[in-house]
C-alpha cells in the first residue's frame, strides 16, 4: 500500500529535497505552504506539474503553523503515515528581531501538530519527525561529550530566541512520545547547506557573492563573525537521515552532523578557490579584510590586491555561538547513515550552481530583463 507523507515547510531547502526523496520512493506527498501574493514554490516547481492530473503524487495545501484548526483539517484529510515538521522561522539573527513570532511558529507550531494527531486518534498510524537544531546546545564547551562533540545526551543552553523556541519543540515532542506512546522523534540537525539554501544564510550569501565578484557583478561582500565555526553538511544527506529516522524500529532522538568543523573564514577561502582565486586576510576583528593574492582562472580575472571582503558589525548576533560540532556516531552505528558529501563537495555543488545562476542573471540583465527566480 502506498505511503502518505505530509511535509510542513515543503517550499524550503529541506522540504524540497525531502519531497524529491519521498517521491522517488513511491510516496504520495502532501505539502503545506503559506499563502503569499508572490510565487514561493521555486524549489519544488520541477516536482509539481499539473494539479488536475490524477497521477500527480505531490499535492499542496495552504496552511500555517500558527493555525491549529487549519493544521488539524489538513492532517485529517491527508491521513499521513509520516509527518515531517520542517516549517519554521529558521534565521537565527532575525529571531532576535521577531522573538514572539518565532516562539509561536517554531515552538507552539510543533505542539499544534502533535495535538492534532492525538485529537484525530492517529497516534498508532502516524509517525512524526520534528526538525530540531544544533542551536539548542548554545556552544558551551563544558556541555560537550568526552570526545569534544555534542551528542544526544549533551545538555542544552540555547543562545537565541530561535534556539529557545526550538527547545520547546524538542521537549514537547519527547513529552508526547512518552505520554501518548507516539512515534515522535527529534532530529537535532547541525548546519546543512545546498544550492537551495536561502540567500540570507551565510553560506549561500558567500557563494552568491563569490560568483558575482568573479563575474564582475559585485565588488565585495560584507560578513559578520569570521571566527564562528560550524559543522556543515549537505542538505541531501540530512533529509535522507530524516527518512531513516522514521523507518527505525524505535522512536528516538538523533544528532545529524558530520563531526567536522570549519570557520566562516575558511568557507570563504574554499568558495573563492573554486573560481581560482586565492585570498589573504589582514587585520583583526571589525577591521579584518580580505584581498586577492592571485587568480589562475582565465574566465574570472580579478585585479591582484583588490579588497573583496569587509566586516559589518551589524551582522554580529547579540549572543554568538562560536563553535558547534556534532557527534553522529549513533546515527552511523544504529541506522547505518553515511554522508555522501564532504565539505569540499558541498562547496563545489553550491559554487557550480551559483556561477550558473549568476551567468544566466548577467545575460538576462544585459538583454534588458530582470530576474526573480534564484533557484534552479
Amino acid at each position: 500500500m502506498k505511503k502518505v507523507a505530509l511535509i510542513t515547510g515543503i517550499t524550503g531547502q529541506d522540504g524540497s529535497y525531502l519531497a524529491e526523496l519521498l517521491l522517488e520512493k513511491g510516496y504520495e506527498v502532501h505539502g503545506i505552504k503559506r499563502r503569499s501574493s508572490l510565487f514561493n514554490t521555486d524549489r519544488i516547481d520541477h516536482l509539481y506539474q499539473d494539479p488536475h492530473d490524477p497521477n500527480q503524487r505531490l499535492k499542496l495545501h495552504y496552511g500555517d503553523l500558527t493555525d491549529s484548526m487549519n493544521l488539524t483539517r489538513i492532517i485529517q484529510e491527508c491521513q499521513p503515515n509520516e509527518i515531517y515538521n520542517l516549517g519554521a522561522m529558521s534565521h537565527v539573527k532575525v529571531s532576535f528581531d521577531s522573538p514572539e513570532y518565532v516562539g509561536n511558529v517554531d515552538g507552539l507550531g510543533t505542539l499544534r501538530i502533535l495535538e492534532a494527531v492525538r485529537i484525530l486518534g492517529l497516534e498508532k498510524k502516524t509517525r512524526i519527525y520534528q526538525a530540531s537544531t544544533s542551536e539548542l546546545y548554545g556552544g558551551l564547551p563544558e556541555n560537550k561529550n568526552e570526545k569534544g562533540f555534542y551528542d544526544e545526551n549533551s545538555p542544552f543552553y540555547p543562545r537565541s530566541p530561535y534556539g529557545v523556541a526550538k527547545i520547546y519543540g524538542f521537549w514537547i515532542t519527547k513529552n508526547y512520545r512518552e505520554a501518548y506512546d507516539m512515534f515522535a522523534c527529534n532530529g537535532i540537525l547541525f548546519n546543512h547547506e545546498s544550492p537551495r539554501r536561502g540567500e540570507t544564510f551565510v553560506t549561500r550569501k558567500i557563494t552568491r557573492a563569490v560568483a558575482k565578484i568573479a563575474l564582475g557583478l559585485q565588488d565585495k561582500v560584507y560578513l559578520g563573525n569570521l571566527d564562528a565555526k560550524r559543522d556543515w553538511g549537505h542538505a541531501k544527506d540530512y533529509v535522507r537521515m530524516m527518512w531513516m529516522i522514521l523507518q527505525a524500529n524505535k522512536a528516538e532522538d538523533w544528532v545529524i552532523a558530520t563531526g567536522k568543523t570549519t570557520t566562516v573564514r575558511d568557507f570563504v577561502r574554499m568558495a573563492f578557490k573554486e573560481v581560482g582565486i586565492e585570498l589573504e586576510f589582514k587585520g583583526f576583528g571589525v577591521d579584518e579584510k580580505a584581498f586577492v593574492v592571485s587568480c589562475n582562472n582565465k574566465d574570472y580575472q580579478i585585479e591582484i590586491g583588490k579588497e573583496i571582503l569587509s566586516i559589518d558589525p551589524t551582522y554580529f548576533r547579540p549572543t554568538e555561538v562560536d563553535l558547534l560540532i556534532g557527534d553522529p556516531t549513533k546515527a552511523k552505528e544504529k541506522l547505518g547513515w553515511v554522508p555522501e558529501y564532504n565539505l569540499n563537495g558541498l562547496v563545489k555543488d553550491m559554487m557550480r550552481s551559483d556561477l550558473k545562476l549568476m551567468k544566466k542573471d548577467q545575460f538576462l540583465k544585459e538583454a534588458g530583463y530582470e530576474t526573480l527566480n534564484y533557484f534552479e
